[in-house]
């Protein structure tokens, strides 16, 4: 009977789906475990084999804990909004919910071409989804909650004394009853302070705009990352290197009103929070330095001949005598108002120049050095002396208060800057005010050893101490106070895109209403173009049904906007993040119509034991959903403040790329001759490719002298026909070769050897269908190898189907288990799944032969009980420690003595069944089936290690003569030193090696050593 994995997969997933095998309850006797994987965006391209390695290791683990006895939730869905589907349409001309749903259900696109299908391919791999509770972020039934949660957002405030989140109701009360002097909020800057009786006289659009400044998600005029080849605003996480990361478009700061959520609020309690969950090291300080806490003092300047003042946060102000100029972000409101006219022209050229650079570009740009002089003067809280107020970009509108009071002798930006500029307009020369430190070559940054010098009453005085003072100082005079600063910035929630969930809001003068959350959801309408309308407008500006009617609380015709029952919808869309910020909590009532989730079902699951995924979330995804997670508990719905207990981020399994050599060169050719045509012909070249084993062996040269005896008719034929019958009477020729250019080749066409299939890659790339291919001495092309990112652009994709297909989804399972550490990145070489297959075809021999099944009843050895016990011990630690790949590499030693031992006990192989079924869960149903068993393996309990089957009771001892091991012999451990000397002595080995002797001396050490002397 043979291991036919295709038939036994293709048996079980039927089995598992008709029977719900995965599915969780609600409410179980068994203690619960809920592990996550940060569920995929359906791209057309499908799954490649490094998509699945987060799959299958949470896949493990979940499998693990229902041996152990846990109902386990295990859901998988789709992260189905978002920019890519909406490109796509824009470039095929098809609407994003039919790519959306071809891309997770399968089928045939708009332009023919097959797609798998996320679900077919996840089937396929056999995971134990329980796929009864899918969910889609583009379905009105799941972002009807996301909505929902977008208006409880929208009517909430954050209390700074009681530390969370309060219905807007308590605040109007508040106002109502005191006004808001002694409020502590989360607001906005400079809100005007009002009493009860001044509240109460306002109009309702006046208490509105008031509201909106203290709202968790508002409308506010803001600095965004404008990218105009989209037509939308971008996450600084969706920059790299300045351009869109979907697109590569250039990206600039530009002012718009949009949508944004107070998630600064939150940044203090999601500080607090790292130190309760199990994250790896490198996350939680990736979280910490985006949110970026700092203690210092917030400090007022005058500005000279202007009723205005700066504004400053630092962490320095001991430093405060040593300010030398000031420097405002080139975006700043005041740069416009305090510019003296002889300085406007260059300042406008600058900010022009600076837009076209991302935040992120100008923070990680630590060298160039660029501003200008405002014109414009600050005067110092203490000395009154005139500051220089510059711009310069590397000052961040969005951080701090977009202002920095410069102290060059202490900071080394600052230093380089003063340097830079010295000696132009408006840059004073350096001050000092740090005692006996030398600072002519660089600034002092460190905080240790500091003795302020030259500053008034800091004078003698520590960093500590002078802190301490000159914050007492500032806040004597009105010019300053202490204060905790986060660089966390409130995020921007608005798109102007389409694919992406609707605001729940239209406006009346203006101002955002919520719709009553009964008639949600708001469902995104139908529109013909999804780029931006043709005075700017947002996609959906295109939507003929996109208007709200109040009485009849519908969305109608927008061309019955009125004004007066019928009022405009918000035209942008939410971003990518909204639906991915609370969807473990939809797992756990998928399908409740009336709430996001039910509170029973909130207080059974509470929040994911276990979410696997990738660590490049670290600072969007991650930080979004902890913010939605402690707002929803803030508000009484969820039961955790934090949604992840343990994450792991695992490894990124890295494509084998292949290359060909094209051989760059060109040929002179020039001849003496009558014929009119002179000299220098051009003649065309054929592409030249070396195979990789003669370029490395023979270099350059080598192949310059193979291409003018391969090519010498190629070469000369030509020139022959161009003379035709003239005499010929000087001719030459020179082959220059100016270099190897490597060019991607699709590894489909590579076999193991490395061998290039000539033909096939002519035919893929007909600019190559007459190229020349310079072969090894063995008549073959051998291409190159190098590990790169996995990607249809590197052709180096290998498709987790087409393993499937020729090995079966538990090899594929079990090799990427193999591969290395889940944390670590490591190449594919799909040479080694052919080793792994090869093992399971030998675990199926211990329960096969080519006539049926050969399990007995035989008592086992204490060799297999041995065999056994160590792999239960190794397999369940690996798990609990997401140790895979040596749990593999067990099993292979497992088997291999099993199979030495010719053990077929039941008593052996059941459980070795039950220990590979996380693995590799097809093979160990139809192993545990043909046992006589009639229900899944998947809830049978783990086997337990039993420590006695590892106790050593004997010892094989080497027995050495003078120091040299002629031999060994197995002991019972038990046995004196007396004892082991006498079977020693008497064994014939001993006598034929003493021929007659007697030693001088035998020295045995129980356990260890048997030597004999003499």
């Amino acid at each position: 009977m043979k291991y036919n994995p295709n038939e036994i997969e293709a048996k079980w997933q039927k089995y598992w789906a008709e029977n719900q095998t995965f599915a969780a309850k609600n409410n179980s006797e068994k203690p619960k475990h809920y592990v996550l994987d940060m569920f995929p965006y359906p791209s057309g391209a499908g799954l490649h084999v490094g998509h699945p390695l987060g799959y299958i290791a949470s896949d493990v683990y979940s499998r693990f804990k229902r041996h152990q006895g846990f109902n386990v939730l295990h859901p998988m869905g789709y992260d189905s909004f978002g920019l890519p589907a909406e490109q796509y349409a824009i470039q095929t001309g098809q609407r994003p919910e039919d790519t959306t749903r071809v891309n997770i259900d399968g089928g045939v696109d708009k332009e023919g071409k097959q797609i798998a299908g996320y679900r077919k391919q996840l089937d396929k791999i056999g995971f134990s989804f329980d796929w009864s509770r899918e969910v889609r972020t583009s379905n009105p039934d799941y972002y009807k909650h996301t909505q929902w949660i977008f208006i409880q957002l929208f009517n909430s405030w954050y209390c700074r004394k009681q530390g969370k989140a309060f219905d807007i109701s308590e605040l109007v009360t508040v106002f109502e009853e005191e006004g808001n002097k002694l409020v502590e909020a989360v607001c906005d800057d400079n809100v005007a302070i009002f009493t009860a009786d001044e509240w109460n006289s306002y109009s309702e659009d006046q208490k509105e705009k008031i509201l909106l400044q203290y709202r968790l998600t508002y409308l506010a005029e803001t600095e965004v990352n404008w990218c105009p080849g989209l037509g939308t605003v971008l996450a600084n996480d969706e920059i790299v290197n300045g351009v869109s990361e979907r697109g590569g478009f250039p990206v600039i700061r530009k002012k718009m009103t949009q949508w944004s959520m107070r998630i600064s609020a939150y940044a203090e309690r999601l500080l607090e929070g790292l130190n309760d969950i199990d994250w790896s090291d490198s996350i939680k300080e990736s979280q910490r330095n985006w949110i970026g806490k700092s203690v210092g003092a917030l400090v007022t300047f005058n500005v000279k001949n202007h009723n205005e003042v700066i504004e400053v946060f630092t962490t320095r102000p001991d430093t405060i005598f040593g300010v030398t100029f000031m420097t405002l972000a080139p975006e700043h409101d005041l740069v416009a108002k305090i510019t003296t006219p002889e300085q406007k022209a260059e300042v406008e050229a600058y900010i022009e120049k600076t837009a076209k650079r991302s935040e992120r570009e100008r923070m990680a740009d630590v060298k160039t050095i660029s501003g200008v002089f405002t014109g414009a003067y600050a005067e110092h809280p203490f000395t009154k002396e005139p500051i220089p107020v510059w711009i310069g970009d590397y000052v961040l509108a969005g951080y701090g208060t977009g202002a920095v009071m410069a102290v060059p002798c202490g900071d080394e930006r600052d230093y380089a800057f003063a340097n830079f500029f010295k000696g132009q307009n408006g840059m004073q020369e350096i001050k000092n005010i740090f005692a006996n430190v030398d600072i002519s070559e660089a600034a002092y940054g460190s905080k240790d050893n500091v003795e302020i010098a030259g500053s008034d009453f800091l004078n003698g005085l520590n960093y500590k101490e002078a802190t301490a003072k000159a914050i007492f100082k500032l806040e004597e005079i009105g010019q300053g106070k202490g204060k905790t600063n986060y660089r966390l910035r409130d995020a921007v929630f608005s798109r102007q895109r389409y694919w992406g969930e609707p605001f729940p809001v239209y406006y009346v003068n203006g101002l955002p209403k919520m719709i009553d959350t009964q008639h949600l959801p708001i469902i995104l309408p139908e529109v013909e173009k999804y780029l931006p309308t043709e005075d700017g407008l947002p996609p959906l500006g295109n939507a003929a049904v996109w208007a709200w009617d109040t009485k009849q609380n519908k969305v109608v015709n927008t061309d019955l906007v009125d004004n007066v029952s019928v009022f405009p919808l918000e035209l942008n869309t939410m971003p990518g993040w909204a639906g991915s910020s609370w969807y473990w909590m939809r797992y756990m009532d998928a399908h409740n119509e009336n709430e996001f989730a039910s509170r029973e079902a909130l207080a059974y699951w509470e929040n994911v034991d276990l979410y696997i995924g990738g660590s490049e979330h670290a600072t969007g995804h991650l930080l979004y959903s902890r913010f939605w997670n402690k707002f929803l508990k803030d508000k009484g719905f969820a039961p955790t403040e934090e949604p992840f207990k343990k994450l792991i981020n695992q490894g990124m399994i890295l494509g084998t790329s292949a290359f060909v050599y094209r051989v760059e060169y060109d040929i002179d050719l020039s001849w003496e001759t009558d014929f009119p045509a002179g000299e220098g012909q051009t003649i065309s070249l054929k592409k030249v490719l070396v195979s990789k084993g003669i370029f490395e062996k023979i270099g350059l040269d080598g192949i310059k002298q193979l291409m003018i005896s391969k090519l010498e008719k190629e070469i000369f034929e030509p020139v022959k026909n161009i003379l035709q019958n003239a005499e010929i009477k000087i001719l030459t020729k020179a082959i220059n070769i100016s270099s190897i250019t490597p060019i991607h080749a699709d590894v489909s066409m590579v076999n193991s050897s490395d061998e290039l299939n000539v033909e096939k890659f002519k035919a893929w790339r007909e600019d190559y269908a007459d190229a020349e291919f310079i072969l090894d001495e063995n008549g073959k092309y051998i291409v190159g190898r190098e590990v790169e990112k996995m990607s249809k652009s590197k052709y180096n994709v290998v498709t987790p189907d087409d393993i499937c297909d020729e090995y079966g989804a538990d090899t594929l399972r079990l090799y990427e288990m193999f591969l290395g550490p889940l944390e670590q990145a490591k190449p594919w070489n799909t040479a080694g799944i052919s080793g792994v297959f090869g093992f399971l075809k030998k675990l199926w021999r211990l329960y096969f032969d080519d006539n049926g099944l050969i399990v007995n009843n035989d008592e086992p050895t204490k060799d297999n009980l041995k065999s056994l016990h160590k792999t239960i011990k190794k397999v369940a630690e690996d798990i609990e420690n997401f140790s895979f790949n040596t749990s593999v590499s067990q099993f292979m030693i497992c088997v291999n003595e099993l199979s030495s031992q010719n053990c077929h006990s039941r008593a052996i192989l059941e459980p070795l069944a039950i220990l590979v079924s996380p693995y590799a869960p097809h093979i160990a149903e139809e192993l545990w089936s043909q046992l006589g068993h009639t229900t899944s393996i998947s809830d049978v309990a783990f086997p337990i290690f039993e420590e006695k089957h590892l106790v050593e009771t004997n010892k094989e001892y080497p027995v050495s003569f003078n120091g040299k091991m002629r031999f060994t012999i197995e002991l019972p451990l038990d046995l004196t030193a007396a004892q082991i000397e006498e079977i020693v002595m008497k064994d014939e080995r001993t006598q034929k090696q003493l021929d007659g002797r007697t030693p001088n001396k035998v020295i045995i050490v129980p356990g260890r050593i048997i030597n004999l002397v003499g």
